[in-house]
């Protein structure tokens, strides 16, 4: 227990970005080999444009980083936030903290961006790909970046988590983010039993459907639990989806990095409204 709060709470950049592209590099090798979805598509033109989104992402939290660890550090120096006061051992913790975390930073942070006419006008940009896949993960407007980060450090306020939390939470919720955007094609047995703890990608593909009220479903990041509480679950036959956004279906538009950065800053485009739920 002692290694792993010693090592996540002074964890070097250097591994922190490994996770990251590894975790990255790891999903696209796997679903190459395994994919679900056989796009017809240019693979590295894909990639390049969702790598861009991804340095913008980490440029915006390094540049911020001083927020975020001055404020774990404030909560734990004062004893403030629910961990503190629950006054749990270790194990409890651990388990409580990450929960807590995922819910407010991730799934709670992420069904705001979809109720928020003007946070939405940034979310477009992640809901924009045609062909998601690992990358998918990481591709977020830097306005969204800004946001997910205060989401991020209110979370830390309200939890109380130290440090060591707050990083073994970021580097969870990448990894994980990862998983269930990849275009892996588990089998269904496993990908169901994975369901009863963790987003899997069969469970987020519903999600990046084109359309609502599909896209207002299964929120969550790393935690299953979240959507099921909330009656925000669905499950449906995934080799009918249809990925994208009902808004923003001209392929050019979704893959220009100039037209998705000026998105937000666009007139706002009204959903489609359709008399009654496709036969997913």
């Amino acid at each position: 227990m002692d290694t792993l709060v010693e090592y996540f709470s002074n964890i070097p950049s250097s591994h922190r970005t490994i996770i990251l592209f590894g975790g990255l590099s790891f999903f696209l090798i796997l679903e190459t080999g395994l994919p679900f979805f056989k796009f017809k598509y240019s693979r590295w033109k894909h990639l390049a444009l969702n790598l861009f989104f991804t340095f913008t992402t980490i440029l915006v939290n390094f540049i911020l980083a001083f927020v975020l660890l001055r404020t774990s550090f404030w909560v734990e120096a004062n004893g403030f936030g629910l961990l503190s006061w629950m006054e749990l051992s270790f194990v409890p913790q651990l388990i409580v903290g990450l929960l807590l975390m995922d819910f407010l930073s991730a799934w709670f942070a992420h069904w705001t961006f979809h109720q928020v006419k003007w946070m939405w006008q940034f979310h477009i940009i992640h809901h924009s790909d045609m062909e998601v896949d690992a990358s998918t993960a990481n591709r977020h407007h830097p306005g969204e970046s800004i946001l997910r980060f205060v989401f991020t450090v209110g979370a830390i306020l309200i939890v109380g988590a130290p440090i060591w939390l707050v990083m073994l939470y970021q580097a969870a919720s990448a990894f994980l983010s990862q998983f269930n955007h990849s275009n892996v094609n588990l089998p269904l047995w496993l990908d169901n039993a994975l369901m009863l703890i963790i987003c899997t990608p069969h469970m987020h593909r519903v999600h990046h459907h084109y359309r609502q009220p599909y896209s207002d479903k299964n929120y969550g990041n790393i935690f299953s639990f979240w959507d099921r509480l909330l009656g925000t679950m669905i499950k449906v036959d995934n080799n009918k989806l249809i990925y994208g956004l009902d808004t923003h279906m001209n392929k050019p538009e979704a893959s220009s990095i100039k037209n998705l950065l000026k998105i937000p800053f666009a007139p706002y485009r009204s959903r489609i409204e359709y008399e009654k739920e496709e036969d997913l």
